[in-house]
């Protein structure tokens, strides 16, 4: 994810074939490959098993592999906007978000259908950026963001739908500072991270939210949580938080990161990865106690994380995109 990513031309071709060429292999086992974007940054990730998955970026690039990434399609969008999340609430039903709009596909992923825009009109005439989409359960779902003018963050932005996203409904949370990031591990228990080292958290299936004290004025741009307690967040300057009671508190976890981290995720309560700025890329194997500086073969940023079963993917600057196979 990117913060205001560039936007350009709308898309007009569609179902074009793009193979991705092999540049490196990495000593990790990370693969780095490129899809061609025409220069432009890849925002988001996101594999619903490891054959089938999708990669959004700027100017509405959006692109789909059924083959583990061996060949990709263009597919076509809407908007001109940069893509910032794509989401699967199962195998059917997906969510995509771009700029001010959320996108969503009942048949796999093969259209992509407007399904809300929030236009300048209903925020006198602020702009609204949406960032990450989750769903805790068939029908309930949220999407964070932000409301600005000429370029300045006024408010934050909390929508939810408990109809599956057929409707979409603002919800005032209790932070007007930029929110980027939203994780559920139950239909009950959700957390938001955002500027300022903004914590969010609901325990009452998202009625309700309350602040957490996360120790940093950094922004967090990622959060994971394993279950309703162990939880990591990431963010500015090499911040990487832990907790182990839900995020009753928030504990700095040691590396030697410098550069800004941006997406993490844990595949077991041992085995995590983090990714950030210049092709950072970190692992741990022991619960986060220590991290391990991977060669990622890239200085792109890397801006969005995703891992189904032993397969990892990290997207990033000009179309870059890593595989990692365990």
């Amino acid at each position: 994810m990117k913060i205001r990513p560039a936007q350009s031309f709308f898309i007009r071709s569609s179902f074009l074939l793009f193979t991705l060429a092999t540049v490196a292999v990495a000593q990790s086992g990370w693969i780095a490959s490129k899809v061609g974007t025409g220069g432009q940054d890849l925002n988001t990730v996101y594999f619903v098993d490891t054959k089938r998955g999708w990669v959004g970026g700027d100017n509405g690039f959006l692109s789909r592999t059924e083959d583990g990434g061996r060949t990709w399609v263009r597919q076509s969008v809407a908007t001109d906007a940069a893509i910032n999340d794509i989401y699967f609430r199962d195998k059917e039903a997906g969510f995509l978000l771009a700029g001010n709009r959320i996108f969503v596909t009942h048949d796999e992923g093969t259209r992509w259908n407007q399904a809300r825009a929030f236009l300048p009109e209903e925020f006198d005439g602020a702009d609204v950026e949406l960032y990450s989409v989750r769903f805790s359960s068939k029908k309930k779902g949220w999407v964070v963001g932000s409301i600005s003018k000429r370029d300045r963050v006024i408010d934050s932005i909390l929508v939810y739908t408990d109809d599956g996203g057929e409707t979409w409904r603002r919800q005032r949370a209790p932070s007007r500072l930029e929110l980027i990031h939203i994780d559920f591990v139950n239909d009950r228990r959700g957390w938001i991270v955002g500027n300022g080292g903004t914590i969010l958290a609901t325990v009452d299936a998202g009625q309700t939210w309350s602040k957490q004290t996360s120790g940093t004025t950094n922004t967090l741009y990622h959060i994971d949580f394993r279950d309703e307690k162990k939880g990591w967040a990431v963010g500015e300057r090499g911040t990487l938080l832990r907790t182990i009671d839900g995020g009753q508190t928030w504990m700095p976890a040691i590396t030697n990161a410098q550069a800004t981290l941006l997406s993490v995720q844990f595949l077991n309560d041992d085995d995590g990865w983090v990714i950030g700025r210049t092709g950072t890329i970190l692992w741990t194997e022991d619960a986060g106690r220590s991290w391990i500086a991977q060669e990622s073969s890239t200085k792109q940023n890397l801006y969005s994380l995703h891992f189904t079963k032993n397969v990892g993917w990290a997207v990033g600057g000009d179309g870059t995109i890593l595989r990692y196979e365990k």
